[in-house]
């Protein structure tokens, strides 16, 4: 019996070609916009989850403090990358991934509404399963390793981050953003997950290195920080309140501008038709 021509394009080792993608992403958005409301929340809690133990990953490396600074962004970054491995391997709704949506928007295939409902009850339940896993590290007093160094680390990495000035807050969210969403466009594009894995390494960990700020990330790494700080660890008042929902509003902004950037260029490229 002779293979129909879909077959045949999923039995090819090579990646999905752009335009194809921009088709596979549109129909994904689409999926995404109609699932139902429970169900899209529990797999964005699962994603939270996920990027939580990515976070949680980096920071138990960066509790070794005698490490290069160069060893610390670049191995710290490939650590953090287990996070997006899951999500696109496992399967979960990700706030920042969910950007690519916009492809289907901006072909008429979803409306405002969709697109909102779904990026609403996604950021949601990022937070929630984010915040499970903040209570789960912290019960597990997974902060104690190295004599307390990874406890430290995390305070550190929280301090910096509400630390940061509003431009460059900002505009280190939007270039985060374009990066995941160049990470998942090529989860998409790969027929096999070792294809998936191997995409994600490079733009994931350079977002890491580069020190960029992603707001699902910063959903675990700033609770993370906060519980620490008031329990003594850092220096008091290092981390508040205030300054963790100054950087999740303006990092979770620029990661829309930075996905949204991604999403309508190769929407327009390959996908907006000409009159």
């Amino acid at each position: 019996m002779a293979l129909t021509d879909e077959e045949i394009n999923a039995l090819k080792p090579d990646a999905i070609p752009p335009a194809q993608n921009e088709a596979k992403v549109e129909g994904v958005g689409v999926t995404k916009a109609a699932m139902p409301a429970g169900k899209c929340f529990v797999s964005a809690m699962l994603a939270g989850a996920f990027i939580a133990f990515g976070a949680l990953y980096f920071c138990v490396f960066l509790g070794d403090a005698t490490l290069p600074f160069g060893v610390q962004r670049v191995v710290g970054g490939l650590c953090f990358c287990l996070g997006l491995v899951l999500v696109l391997c496992c399967g979960a709704e990700l706030f920042t991934g969910n950007m690519l949506m916009l492809c289907a928007k901006a072909s008429r295939r979803i409306g405002w509404a969709g697109l909102a409902r779904n990026w609403a009850i996604v950021w949601l339940g990022n937070l929630a399963g984010a915040l499970v896993a903040v209570a789960i590290v912290v019960l597990a007093d997974i902060p104690a390793m190295n004599g307390g160094g990874v406890a430290e680390a995390m305070v550190s990495v929280a301090a910096g981050k509400v630390a940061l000035p509003p431009v460059a807050l900002l505009f280190k969210a939007i270039l985060c953003n374009i990066f995941v969403c160049l990470a998942v466009w090529i989860g998409f594009a790969a027929r096999t997950v070792t294809d998936k894995v191997v995409g994600i390494l490079l733009p994931i960990s350079a977002f890491v290195a580069c020190g960029f700020e992603h707001c699902v990330a910063n959903m675990f790494f700033l609770p993370t920080g906060l519980v620490l700080n008031a329990m003594g660890v850092g220096a008091a008042g290092a981390v508040t309140l205030g300054g963790v929902a100054y950087n999740i509003v303006l990092a979770t902004a620029g990661n829309i501008v930075g996905g949204a950037v991604v999403a309508l260029a190769y929407w327009y490229v390959y996908a907006k038709r000409e009159r």
